[in-house]
């Protein structure tokens, strides 16, 4: 393919490091990876803590395990879809087929939009959880800034995972569009080829071929 389908230049172009970590997406999408970082590792660090008259250590968040299993989980696996999806952006100029490009943008999409509403949900679980914690459960305070950047971070990752989305649909229009361009050109080639002349009544692929394409996307 000659031009860039849904947000890449020409397949097969050579990788261009400083051009690609200046682009958008990708900015976003190491943020979220530093995010995931400061979230999963407060919890590990100094999430957990006992009294001084106990020897057992407790979540933070209310002595509830889920939230601290919960922080944990999910900051873990946002941590690997980044390098995931970092790894297919740069692989992503590379791929040729219009057909794979729209999947990856597609895939890309869905998962983010996945993990925005699971750092939607574990900000309003941490919050919730630090909010009603008993100051009793730790009277010393410990841990309490390790808390508020897990919660905050959590909060700041919900937009880091939601632009994505949002920038997608429009890589997704410009893709159609692409799409719609390279299907014309091919139909005038295979017109000309047959005919041995080019026109416009041979190029006009009619409104049949307009429905196939609407009904095959």
């Amino acid at each position: 393919m000659e031009g860039g389908a849904y947000g890449a230049g020409k397949a097969g172009g050579a990788f261009d490091p400083q051009t690609f970590f200046r682009q958008p997406h990708t900015v976003l999408r190491v943020l979220s990876w530093v995010f995931s970082i400061v979230v999963f590792g407060s919890i590990v660090n100094e999430g957990y803590l006992n009294r001084p008259d106990e020897m057992e250590e407790h979540c933070i968040f209310n002595r509830n395990h889920n939230a601290c299993n919960y922080g944990i989980t999910v900051g873990v696996l946002a941590f690997l879809s980044c390098l995931l999806y970092l790894a297919l952006d740069v692989y992503f100029p590379q791929i040729s087929s219009v057909k794979d490009r729209k999947k990856a943008v597609l895939s890309d999409i869905g998962v983010s939009a996945f993990w925005a509403f699971l750092w939607f949900v574990g900000f309003c679980f941490l919050a919730n959880q630090w909010q009603v914690s008993k100051h009793e459960n730790n009277p010393l305070n410990e841990g309490a800034d390790a808390a508020r950047a897990a919660i905050t971070f959590s909060f700041f990752s919900i937009f880091t995972w939601v632009q994505p989305p949002a920038n997608g649909s429009c890589t997704m229009s410009e893709g159609k569009g692409l799409e719609l361009s390279t299907y014309l050109e091919e139909t005038c080639d295979q017109a000309q080829d047959k005919s041995g002349q080019r026109g416009i009544g041979l190029c006009w692929p009619g409104p049949q071929h307009f429905i196939d394409i609407v009904q095959n996307h």
